[in-house]
């Protein structure tokens, strides 16, 4: 009752707004269980894909958006759980991986729609990152149910990483025809298996979205492009520090010579006068 009420005042609007197109409708099943594993470009992709879907969809969401405290706290909490989201304690990795395929079964054994993200977080620069091979594959390969890949369209450019207030233009979503794992069945353990159901998925994905691929994980990406930005910004600091010391010695060195020439002024007056 909860989702539905949120999706009429969420949803709604979204779609009066921003006008989200939509190609693949027909491969999402009217009912049963299913997989819907999609790039990862906004924090808006959590409620634009939601909004056109008749079915409700479960994501996983960090545990700190239930937890804060206070009445902003609470507002958020119950937003999060109204549209249909799941926290997650993600203060461990191997601990929150668990509990994100955990909670995924659970959501497919009742007949319902899972959504996931396999990249593990937004992408940093708009281009499709490397899955993760442990939780899409273990719930899919767990639950037999059937992945459908997802592609949202310029998500990023409505809300990028850091921007409180959305631009309003038209966001996309293609999704792809069921993608069966049948024939790995029981084979959720096995760590080469794991990594072809995830590629097999990622590439879907990426002709979906028509997204450069880039053949490592990106939160990798995001370490090396944090440790550049602070490599740039000591450098800069650094650059600072030796111009302010130039800077300095040059007018050090134009009092010594102003100096001298005052010094050798007055020594000449001194000579010259009878």
């Amino acid at each position: 009752m909860l989702y539905g009420a949120m999706k009429v005042a969420v949803g709604g609007p979204l779609k009066v707004a921003f006008r989200p197109w939509v190609e693949g409708l027909e491969n999402v099943p009217a009912e049963g269980p299913a997989i819907l594993a999609s790039n990862h470009l906004s924090f808006s992709d959590s409620f634009f894909l939601p909004a056109v879907l008749d079915r409700k969809v479960t994501f996983i969401a960090k545990a700190e958006y239930f937890t804060t405290p206070g009445v902003k706290g609470r507002l958020t909490a119950a937003f999060f759980k109204g549209v249909g989201q799941l926290p997650v304690d993600r203060s461990g990795a191997r601990g929150a991986g668990e509990a994100a395929i955990k909670s995924g079964i659970e959501v497919l054994e009742r007949g319902e729609l899972f959504g996931i993200y396999p990249e593990g977080t937004r992408s940093p620069d708009g281009r499709l990152y490397r899955g993760k091979p442990g939780g899409l594959a273990r719930v899919a390969l767990a639950t037999g149910a059937p992945v459908l890949p997802v592609a949202m369209i310029d998500t990023e450019k409505i809300q990028p990483p850091g921007k409180v207030v959305p631009k309003l233009m038209r966001p996309g979503i293609r999704i792809g025809k069921p993608l069966d794992f049948s024939r790995y069945q029981g084979m959720e353990h096995d760590r080469f298996v794991l990594r072809a159901v995830t590629d097999e998925v990622m590439y879907e994905i990426m002709k979906l979205s028509g997204q450069e691929y880039v053949d490592m994980y990106a939160t990798a990406m995001k370490r090396q492009l944090a440790e550049a930005a602070k490599a740039d910004k000591e450098a800069e600091k650094a650059a600072k520090a030796a111009l302010a010391r130039a800077e300095k010695e040059q007018a050090q060195k134009e009092k010594a010579e102003k100096e001298k020439a005052e010094k050798d002024q007055q020594t000449e007056q001194r000579r010259t006068e009878p």
